[in-house]
């Protein structure tokens, strides 16, 4: 199949095609993740970027080029999470600025389009890394730009780019050697190939995407009963399903026979048969008479009758529950920034990024002015860190991550921010957050601040308690599944069977002689009971340290532990 050109309602369709190719593998692209710990996000931060901008594209009912680029670039900008995210939403930036002009994507238009994309996302990145989702992009817009003079079949243009771009997602091991130890291709390399893969499968009609065809409402108005069925009344009151075990002949005219008496009882009707058995759906006000009919066929199994009267009333009420818990929520929120917004405007403010509610109190305790929900389990969008920013009454707004993963999606929001001023402190775990904000002194000027900030937090040392949800290799280190590892600042600390000894063992791999704190967050998992437990040993095992217990309510992580 030759296709010469692509215009905006293909381009559209080979989009949501992507996403939802995308969103398919983003559980298998998670299991990529070198540390094989249970918060590997790089598929579900990638397949949640993607699907932010599909929302938007889905709700476009003819659209042109332009219109179809900037719902890409804007969604996918506002929706990105994580550094793969990040960088998979300056791909459709730079993509989508070279095609938004263009009545028609040719191949020429492509490959430019390509380079672009690769272009945009490396200057997002400040020190970009080869074997990485950066590599894999650059070598499919290097390959583009040579088929530009083989070919004007965007078909045979696309198999070829993809065919370039697998094998060059295959030597990501060679080009990362913790790629190699782990027996991994990079992750985010992999979700940008399925995006692509998608696409092209999109273009030719092998990947259905009328899901997203129809508009998307949000996620509020999804939960909610339409208008029209709000009081609307259920004709048959009985779901009716069973499986006849066929013991006479079932042909073409028993199978419209038994139909065409269930259409005289009820509705909904869906019958299906195969060899040995015939399986059969009705909502009728009589299950019995189904049954009886049906045992004229031969026996019966897995018979399930629910009374849909009674679930739809039972969901009526949920969900007048859940939008009253909602509403109440949103009422207390508009009237806690009103309030705040009523206060005299302050110079600086404080959004952290927290998971957990102990966490969560100490931040507030120390001067955090919002919360940006998140962390390990869920990275927030750009969008979120926007929403939270603007909540904060202040003409600054430090803005702390608190992960790695996060830093990109904060500096996006920076550039985005019209009204104030946001600075990014790159902290990457939850104690050098707490350490940044505990340095921050009122009366020095910005500059001095932001110094200092970042200076003290790089001291502090973390290492965060968790288990192995694979089997491994990491550096010489040998990881078995269910394995509990401490996982450092820059690899792994220790790693065995039991909470308590591998907490103390990563410990002694950061305490030295000029520690003076160490911190302990145990996690909702974990017992105040154990957490003393753990406090007791480290000070038998450290005496020359001030050793502090809190609790921290952090999912996935048993304990987090920094030492300064």
């Amino acid at each position: 199949m030759g296709i010469k050109s692509i215009d905006a309602k293909m381009a559209q369709k080979a989009f949501l095609a992507a996403a939802k190719e995308l969103e398919t593998k983003k559980e298998w692209i998670n299991e990529l993740n070198v540390f094989p710990v249970p918060d590997g996000d790089t598929g579900t931060n990638m397949s949640l970027t993607i699907m932010a901008a599909a929302k938007e594209v889905a709700e476009l009912e003819d659209p042109t080029m332009e219109q179809l680029a900037k719902a890409i670039a804007s969604g996918s900008l506002r929706g990105a999470r994580g550094n793969s995210g990040v960088i998979l939403s300056q791909l459709f930036r730079g993509f989508t600025k070279e095609i938004r002009n263009e009545e028609e994507i040719t191949t020429t238009s492509l490959a430019n389009a390509f380079v672009r994309a690769a272009e945009t996302a490396y200057k997002a990145v400040m020190k970009p890394k080869e074997g990485t989702i950066l590599t894999v992009a650059k070598g499919m817009a290097d390959k583009a730009v040579e088929m530009v003079s083989q070919t004007e079949d965007i078909v045979e243009f696309a198999d070829r780019v993809i065919e370039h771009g697998d094998y060059v997602l295959s030597q990501t091991p060679e080009m990362l050697p913790v790629l190699k130890q782990a027996g991994v291709v990079d992750s985010g390399g992999q979700g940008l190939m399925e995006v692509v893969k998608g696409a092209r499968d999109g273009l030719l009609g092998r990947e259905d995407a009328s899901r997203f065809i129809a508009p998307v409402r949000p996620a509020f108005a999804q939960e909610e009963i339409p208008a029209e069925e709000q009081g609307f009344e259920i004709r048959y009151g009985y779901c009716t399903e069973f499986i006849i075990n066929l013991e006479k002949p079932f042909d073409g005219a028993k199978e419209q026979e038994l139909k065409s008496y269930l259409e005289s009882i009820g509705d909904s009707i869906v019958v299906v048969s195969d060899e040995d058995l015939v399986k059969v759906h009705v909502h009728t006000d009589h299950p019995g008479l189904a049954f009886e009919k049906a045992l004229t066929y031969g026996s019966l199994s897995r018979m399930k009758v629910d009374n849909m009267r009674e679930e739809h009333e039972e969901k009526l009420v949920k969900e007048a529950q859940v939008r009253a818990a909602r509403e109440a929520e949103a009422a207390k929120e508009a009237a806690a920034q009103v309030k705040a917004q009523e206060e005299p405007r302050k110079a600086a403010g404080f959004a952290a990024v927290s998971m957990g509610a102990g966490l969560g109190e100490i931040f507030c305790g120390i001067g955090a002015d919002c919360l940006i929900e998140g962390g390990q389990t869920m990275n927030p969008s750009t969008e979120d860190i926007l929403n939270a920013v603007a909540t904060v009454n202040a003409d600054t707004v430090f803005v702390f991550p608190n992960n790695k993963n996060i830093i990109l999606a904060a500096e996006q929001a920076k550039k985005l921010c019209k009204d104030k001023d946001i600075v990014v402190i790159p902290s990457k775990t939850v104690p050098q957050g707490i350490t940044a904000i505990i340095n921050y002194l009122p009366d020095l000027p910005l500059e001095e601040n932001v110094a200092n900030m970042t200076e003290e937090m790089n001291r502090v040392k973390t290492a965060q308690i968790t288990y192995a949800v694979r089997n491994t290799t990491v550096g010489d280190t040998e990881i078995s599944e269910g394995d509990i590892m401490a996982i450092g600042d820059t690899g792994i600390l220790a790693v065995g069977k039991s909470i308590g000894s591998v907490a103390i063992e990563g410990l002694k791999n950061m305490v030295d002689g000029d520690s003076e704190l160490i911190t302990i967050y145990f996690g909702e998992d974990v017992s105040r009971e154990d957490g003393e437990s753990l406090l007791e040993q480290a000070r038998e095992a450290f005496p020359h340290c001030e050793i502090e217990l809190h609790d921290g309510g952090q999912p996935v992580y048993y304990y987090i532990i920094s030492v300064e």
